[in-house]
């Protein structure tokens, strides 16, 4: 019997901490280039009780996403006790590049993968390494699409990594500008021969919808009216994006554990994309109500956005990672736990796995 499982995990944290104080001295600005006239504390405060964020953390000047990504994927091969070398597929989610301290513009040629690849050394031509743009669920669609190499007979071991410094492209007259942060998170997700051992991947759903919902995440011009249009920064239309989040992740989530043939009861923990604390309350709460179950089961959403903000497709790898290695207080995983993983973004996007962890 084979399974597909994931058999390292490894994680970069910036060591760069911006506080929610930092952004005191600022000025924001509403789409329509309007002074917000509220005293930048309050604005702070406000934010901090919706989206729970405290801090968040930026890279380095002189550190890449594709630096951060070799980083995390040396701690995920080693995590996993394999050679480098024997890696099939190298697959890097991002969504901007390298993007230089200072600068706006994307770097993505060469692609981020064949980068890692070179920082990690690897001269085996037979792997084969690409970039996936897929907005924030790209880490969890990058792992969708090593099981399905895997299970089609095509590779036998992927590094899957997620990698953003999206610090490098707010803008700082944008209140959600505190929400972004940088960050990289990575697996090894191999196909193992097994007569004792069942798990690993169960089941995936993925979901994207383009039609009005195509814009409600993109790039944009600076909301202060001084400001250079030409230049652009990330935008989001924060009540569309939640609106559109708690409408279609609980059901894409039910489906993904439906076809997986697990019970809801059975799910031990769920790693959802870390975009806002009181949206992903409740997508997971109406997740439940969806198999007509009222109360969420406590520590089942463990949760890093409060100190670590919202580094795109980092979030999830970056989280499971920290679990998994017993760095996040009153959350473990034990074999046999069934674990589900979700996550929404630009696109729009939305996709789901659900997992046995071994």
């Amino acid at each position: 019997m084979s399974i597909t499982v994931i058999t390292g995990t490894g994680c970069y944290i910036p060591p760069v901490i911006k506080k929610n104080s930092d952004f005191v001295p600022g000025k924001f600005y509403t789409e329509n280039q309007l002074p917000i006239n509220v005293p930048m504390p309050d604005v702070i405060e406000k934010f901090r009780l919706i989206t729970g964020i405290k801090e968040r953390r930026y890279a380095a000047d002189n550190v890449s996403a594709s630096h951060m990504a070799a980083q995390a994927a040396k701690l995920a091969i080693e995590d996993a006790g394999i050679d480098a070398e024997q890696i099939d597929q190298i697959i890097v989610a991002h969504n901007y590049g390298d993007v230089l301290h200072g600068a706006i513009q994307t770097d993505t040629v060469p692609s981020l993968a064949s980068r890692v690849k070179h920082q990690l050394g690897i001269r085996n031509p037979n792997c084969v390494p690409y970039d996936i743009l897929f907005g924030c669920p790209g880490w969890l669609q990058g792992l969708i699409q090593a099981y399905s190499f895997i299970k089609s007979g095509m590779a036998g071991t992927c590094l899957v990594i997620g990698a953003e410094t999206l610090s490098r492209v707010v803008d700082v007259h944008d209140r959600d500008s505190m929400i972004f942060s940088d960050g990289a998170g990575a697996c090894i997700i191999e196909q193992k021969e097994t007569a004792q051992l069942s798990g690993g991947v169960l089941g995936t759903c993925t979901r994207s919808d383009c039609m009005e919902e195509l814009n409600y995440i993109h790039f944009g011009s600076s909301y202060a009216p001084e400001k250079n249009g030409d230049t652009c920064f990330i935008k989001m239309k924060g009540r569309k994006v939640y609106e559109y989040a708690l409408k279609h992740v609980p059901a894409a989530m039910k489906a993904c554990v439906d076809k997986s043939g697990v019970s809801v009861k059975d799910i031990k923990k769920i790693f959802i994309h870390q975009a806002n604390e009181k949206m992903d309350e409740a997508i997971v709460k109406a997740f439940y109500a969806l198999y007509d179950i009222e109360d969420v089961p406590a520590l089942i959403m463990p949760m890093c956005i409060q100190w670590l903000g919202n580094s795109s497709v980092a979030t999830i790898p970056t989280l499971y990672d920290l679990v998994r290695k017993g760095n996040i207080d009153d959350q473990q995983l034990n074999p046999g736990d069934i674990i589900l993983f979700a996550s929404v973004g630009a696109g729009m996007n939305i996709n789901a796995v659900c997992y046995k962890h071994i």
